[in-house]
């Protein structure tokens, strides 16, 4: 199942040019969010994103639409937009991804580009970021900010995606502190604050000093303020929520990347693609480190930031082993992103399940 898993991925970053779509013309954008613009989190970004590249001169008044569960309902607003005119459709969350495609196949004329997902079309692309990269940077200074060797981690849901995230943390986090563990609860929920602020007090209930997140309400930083813990956030600099606990947060930059889209549909060059971005492209960052981190650990991660962009270093690079001992990678070896894309096992240093 994996291999065939792989082979798809494998086909899909190929890519593939559709047809072309008119020059020169006004970009109508709609946009399809899965939480509230204000949850300080993944929407949020996206929606900061959205508003840059409104500036652009052919970019008309774009339209969103908030906390649009998946399934019946997604494809319900994203044909509304259709009918309303928008020639360009952003879906936000992966639970659209069906929607998306369906709604495409009546609609030739009108660009879509889905978020996080794998399923393409001719008038169908897809995009996302390496948020990996930034992810193993924030675990190198958990690592070294803890105190009792137990990083908590907030998770959503046991999907590549999450685990990816959770492991590049976790290569960072022991790249700098061996003895260090990562204790990971997940919450079956992307946006839920109760349900989020209680599995954070679970991880500091257990010894977690320094706890970490993959989640898009800010539950996870006011526990660690609450309890004097540090807190590594997420999708936006969110330091306003623990002030005191905030350390840094691996960062979603949107706007260069919206505006990308929007250019090469004005131009007539847009074709469908896989977009997989990283900090050499500005699209995932890390957050303006917090003073509380000491002067030489902000050198070491500037110093491995600088080598990531370059190309230099690459998170996922062997000797890797998984939690059992088992070897994941070969020294040496540089992980593909068909593997990476696929991921569903956990490092060395991870505590927990992969379900829940």
């Amino acid at each position: 199942m994996k291999k065939t898993m792989v082979m798809i991925l494998v086909v899909l970053l190929a890519g593939f040019t559709g047809h072309a779509f008119a020059q020169g013309k006004q970009v109508k954008a709609g946009f399809v969010y899965v939480g509230p613009v204000g949850d300080a989190g993944w929407t949020f970004a996206h929606d900061q994103g959205r508003k840059e590249m409104e500036k652009l001169p052919f970019v008309e008044p774009s339209t969103y639409i908030e906390s649009v569960p998946g399934g019946a309902e997604s494809a319900r607003v994203i044909n509304g937009l259709v009918r309303r005119g928008h020639n360009l459709i952003f879906t936000t969350s992966f639970g659209y991804m069906d929607a998306t495609i369906d709604v495409a196949a009546r609609n030739k004329d009108v660009v879509f580009m889905h978020a996080s997902g794998y399923r393409t079309a001719e008038n169908v692309g897809t995009y996302f970021g390496r948020m990996y990269e930034p992810r193993y940077l924030s675990g190198m200074i958990a690592g070294k900010m803890t105190e009792k060797n137990i990083v908590g981690y907030v998770a959503a849901f046991p999907i590549p995606e999450v685990i990816r995230g959770i492991n590049a943390f976790t290569l960072g986090v022991r790249s700098v502190n061996p003895d260090a563990q990562v204790r990971v609860v997940w919450t079956q929920t992307w946006f839920d604050p109760g349900v989020e602020r209680d599995a954070a007090d679970s991880l500091l209930d257990v010894g977690a000093d320094v706890l970490a997140m993959h989640q898009d309400a800010p539950a996870t930083l006011q526990a660690a303020e609450a309890r004097g813990a540090y807190v590594i956030g997420y999708n936006s600099d969110n330091r306003r929520f623990a002030p005191n606990a905030f350390l840094t947060a691996p960062v979603w930059n949107w706007g260069p990347l919206y505006s990308h889209i929007a250019q090469a549909v004005h131009d007539g060059t847009w074709s469908s693609e896989q977009i997989w971005w990283g900090m050499k492209e500005d699209l995932v960052q890390l957050a303006t480190l917090s003073d509380r981190i000491p002067a030489d650990v902000q050198t070491l991660v500037n110093e491995r930031a600088e080598e990531i962009r370059t190309g230099n270093f690459h998170p996922f690079t062997g000797p890797i082993k998984d939690r059992d001992g088992n070897e994941a990678l070969a020294s040496g070896q540089i992980m593909s992103d068909p593997d990476l894309l696929s991921m569903n096992f956990f490092v060395e240093g991870v505590i927990g399940t992969l379900s829940n």
